[in-house]
């Protein structure tokens, strides 16, 4: 569920548990190699897992820094100090291999001098995250992301303290949410917009055949070759078979300008400008050299419009009864246009009314959604994303307002459909995995055992979760002409 907002506001690709749950939970991280004891004194940065809620007692202190931070100081008694410190020494024991000893025999004293490194590691690692999910669990803090664990003291005879500060997710007070005005209609079709579409139609069965040679007129369609001499990096843009046609609104005028006139068998070199918004990225805002070779002229032929024309096309006797199908084909294509528009505006008059403070975990993340889909569409233009410098400050300066306000219309959605009970079945998560098998051609349980494993199915079901709660919005919201 990469964006949320851009270019327009898409719920459908984000959702809060994408945030909170897509990542299984982090484990505590390697302290490092054996080393002396004192080299393990003062800050440690670690990774806590959340998912193992352990019980015992010591001292805690829990604060609120600031937003959604807390901080917690912690204190382990000395006696779960020294059982944990006895347990991990014998267990070290047990592998240790000194010199003198057999495997399993060296003294407990000796054991703890020579891997005090080791045994100090596996103490921390089983007495800190037993202890900091032990009061996540007792304060019932949804934690977000990784606790940073600072100002560990571990001195024999001592208890163990240390500091954790993390993130946790906002308790959202909902306010009212139905009943919210947003403009809104049902589209009108005129006689022009079917008529329009059913010459599209005429237009996509359309025969092109070939003329004798004969030079390029206006309207006609050229077959032409080209191949790049300059203005792209990397490999030169190159296709053996590419129809223009000459005068076309969808033909940039430089080759109708070039192509004009040609006969079938002429070669040209000409320069082509393309404007700062054309789709193939790599040719966006470039002025390319082509070597171009015109290799047939064919003229377009439209199917006469009757009712045979009508019939070849499904089940349809007459025109009339084409243009009525058309004209409830563009409704239907126009009424999901306009009710997203709604939607959008709904969702943008929630997160304007609900003030609350969000995780920058959340945001990082959104962030990072957003600039991955941008990478994966450039690379789609032919561009490789590699070659792209990233100043991920900036990166995060200009684009954090709007993961900002798409985080926080995910949580309100997902705190909404909380409440409302509103939720994807079984049926519909089937549905569209049937549907995915059947655009990449596998078989269902295949794909379903695959989206299983990395998640998709989750992500599949916040997906129509969120999409049936903007429905919900929708249809409770007070709609204006």
């Amino acid at each position: 569920m990469s964006r949320i907002f851009a270019p327009t506001l898409c719920l459908s690709a984000l959702c809060l548990s994408a945030l909170i749950g897509s990542h299984s939970p982090p484990a505590i991280h390697e302290f490092g190699a054996l080393r002396p004891k004192a080299a393990l004194d003062g800050v440690l940065r670690v990774k806590i897992g959340v998912h193992q809620l352990l019980h015992s007692r010591g001292s805690i202190h829990l604060a609120l820094v600031e937003g959604c931070q807390h901080a917690l100081e912690i204190s382990v008694p000395v006696q779960e100090v020294e059982s944990e410190t006895a347990r991990v020494t014998a267990d070290v024991q047990k592998r240790a291999k000194l010199q003198g000893f057999r495997p399993g025999k060296a003294p407990a004293s000796m054991i703890r001098k020579y891997y005090a490194g080791d045994i100090r590691k596996k103490v921390l690692e089983a007495l800190v995250p037993k202890y900091l999910n032990k009061q996540f669990k007792d304060e019932n803090l949804n934690v977000v992301g990784t606790p940073d664990i600072t100002e560990v003291h571990l001195n024999e005879g001592e208890p163990l303290r240390f500091k954790a500060k993390f993130e946790v997710v906002p308790e959202i007070e909902l306010k009212d949410y139905k009943d919210i005005e947003v403009p809104y209609h049902d589209p009108e079709i005129s006689d022009e917009d079917v008529s329009r579409r059913v010459e599209e139609i005429r237009e996509q069965k359309a025969d092109y055949a070939n003329v004798d040679p004969r030079p390029v007129e206006i309207g006609d369609h050229a077959v032409v070759a080209l191949e790049s001499l300059s203005g792209v990096e990397g490999d030169p843009v190159k296709t053996d078979e590419v129809v223009l046609e000459i005068g076309g609104g969808d033909t940039l005028p430089a080759f109708t300008e070039n192509l004009l006139g040609v006969t079938p068998g002429d070669e040209r070199e000409f320069e082509v400008p393309y404007p700062e918004d054309y789709g193939a990225a790599r040719l966006a805002g470039r002025t390319v050299k082509f070597h171009a070779t015109l290799k047939g002229i064919r003229k377009k032929e439209l199917p006469e419009l009757n009712d045979e024309f009508a019939q070849d096309l499904g089940d349809f006797r007459t025109v009339d009864e084409l243009r009525e199908s058309v004209r409830k084909s563009i409704f239907a294509q126009r009424q999901i246009e306009a009710q997203q528009a709604a939607k959008n505006e709904l969702v943008e008059k929630l997160v304007d009314s609900h003030e609350f403070p969000v995780p920058e975990a959340f945001v990082d993340q959104q962030i990072r959604n957003r600039v991955e889909q941008s990478l994966r569409a450039m690379a789609a233009e032919g561009v490789d994303p590699s070659h792209i410098k990233l100043d991920w400050a900036k990166v995060k300066e200009t684009q954090r307002d709007k993961a900002l306000r798409e985080v926080k219309a995910s949580m309100l959605l997902s705190r909404i459909s909380e409440r409302e009970s509103i939720h994807a079945t079984r049926d519909e998560v089937d549905k569209e995995v049937e549907r995915v098998a059947r655009q990449q051609r596998e078989p269902v349980a295949a794909v379903h055992m695959r989206f299983e494993k990395d998640g998709t199915l989750g992500r599949i079901a916040s997906h129509i979760q969120t999409e049936k709660t903007l429905t919900y919005l929708f249809e409770h919201a007070r709609k204006t002409a």
